[in-house]
Formats: C-alpha cells, structure tokens, sequence
C-alpha cells in the first residue's frame, strides 16, 4: 500500500471526514499545556472534553481551550459523570448552548465499582438526544445485541468499551467485538480500557475504524512518548487490517520451498 492510498484512509462519522483514527481525552493530565502536547504528539484530530470535570468558561482559572484550541482540534463534548439519562441530556443541551456543539459523546454509567455502562439509561437518552437534534456517538457495553438498537435508534457511532474506564486491562472480549463491528453499518470505535500500544493495534486490527483513550496516555510515566507510541500503533493495526493477514495454520508451512533441496 503506497503513501498515497494511505492518506486516502479516511473514516466519517456524522458527515465528518477525519484522517486520524485515534481520538485523546482532556482528562486526568497534570495541566491542560501537557494534554495539548499529548494531543498533538498523538495526531489526534478529535478529543474528547467531560463536560462536568474541564474549565471552559471561568477565565479566572486554566482554561482548556487556551492550550486545546477549538481551531486545531474537533472537541467532542461528553457526559462523563453522569448516571441518568436526564443529566445526559441536561449536559449535552448546556454544551449545545455554551459552543455550538451537535456532534456529541454519549455515556451513561453505573454507579457502581466498574462504572460499566447503564445500556438501559443509555438507550433512553440516546433516543431524547437523536429526537433533539443531536448527533448522538455512544460508549456502550460490547454486547452486539444493545449495540445493534443503539444503531437502529440512531447512533452516529459505537463506541464498545475494551474493558471498564481506566483499568487499562486491553480487550477482553474480541468475539463481541468483532460481531458488533461485523453488523454495524456505522463506524464502531473501542472506547475505554486500553492500557498500551499493543492493545490499540489489537482494536485496528479487529476492524474498529478508530481507538478512544484518556488514562492510557494521561497516566503513562512519559504520556507525550507514549501518545506518540498510540499514534504509530493505530497505524500499524489498521494498515495490518487493510492489508489482511495470512491464515493461521496448525502446522508450519516451509518460508522456502521443499522440493528440489540440495
């Protein structure tokens, strides 16, 4: 595959054409001046902004927006914190209001332990949000049955968790998430649980048209070398997946033929 068809593997989401397959998050940083040379260090085109936890509008403190510049990057507002349905849309209407924003990220959890998803409030206020307007991608569980409703209801995107928020375990269930992308007609992301590059090339090479990640880079040691270690391995995965991988085989198959040996 030479450079030029690469850098005609884009993916679209919500009629939005992105070259970079890896979005960043705008958490758990040491400042916002560390999150923007993570962010630019990744390639990211996309980050995601928790509505609830980052400094958009009190100049008197940091503000995101100073170091992540609107201009530079798509910022995705989510619903990070929220446990109902209602404070998801309450959230997502405030940011509508505040910047503009209609293409939006959709999570809402369990108030428990591993913060999985509530597929049920999800759901619901997936279908407030779509009814509103909104262009709605939503962090899900990786069952390929809610999955497939969240499509039908009007997902932009799926976004399945490899494994819960910040644990950073890697996937850890590839069947699901190689049915739930194998079904979608949307683009479906893995959001959530990646710990290293391996696991982003794992996601890529499943067929996941982009990786989301925040503690991965925000909680490595060196977070900017790591975030340029996500950049190369996202590339690596999809580049393994467009180029389609030899079959697995039980026994050896000779790199040099047999016959005619001296």
């Amino acid at each position: 595959m030479d450079g030029s068809s690469h850098a005609e593997d884009t993916w679209t989401v919500a009629g939005r054409t992105f070259r970079s397959r890896l979005i960043v998050g705008t958490g758990k940083y040491k400042d916002y001046a560390q999150n923007a040379a993570a962010a630019e260090a990744a390639g990211a085109e996309i980050v995601t902004v928790a509505l609830r936890r980052v400094n958009l509008s009190d100049p008197s403190q940091p503000m995101l927006v100073d170091h992540v510049k609107p201009d530079r990057f798509t910022f995705l507002p989510n619903t990070a914190g929220c446990f109902t349905g209602e404070d998801a849309v309450r959230t997502l209407r405030l940011a509508r209001e505040a910047g503009g924003w209609d293409l939006v990220k959709l999570e809402v959890l369990s108030n428990t332990p591993h913060l999985l998803p509530d597929m049920e409030e999800t759901l619901r206020a997936l279908k407030l949000l779509i009814a509103d307007g909104f262009q709605v991608m939503v962090y899900c569980s990786d069952d390929p049955v809610y999955a497939k409703k969240l499509e039908e209801a009007g997902a932009a995107a799926i976004m399945p968790a490899a494994a819960p928020i910040g644990s950073g375990r890697g996937i850890q269930n590839a069947l699901n998430l190689g049915l739930i992308i194998e079904q979608s007609k949307v683009p479906v992301l893995v959001d959530a649980g990646v710990g290293t590059a391996s696991d982003a090339v794992v996601a890529m090479e499943l067929g996941c048209d982009a990786v989301l990640m925040n503690t991965a880079i925000a909680e490595a040691k060196d977070p900017i070398r790591m975030a340029r270690a996500m950049k190369h391995a996202v590339i690596a995965g999809r580049e393994a997946y467009l180029a389609g991988r030899m079959p697995k085989r039980l026994y050896a198959s000779a790199s040099s033929p047999l016959n005619g040996l001296i």
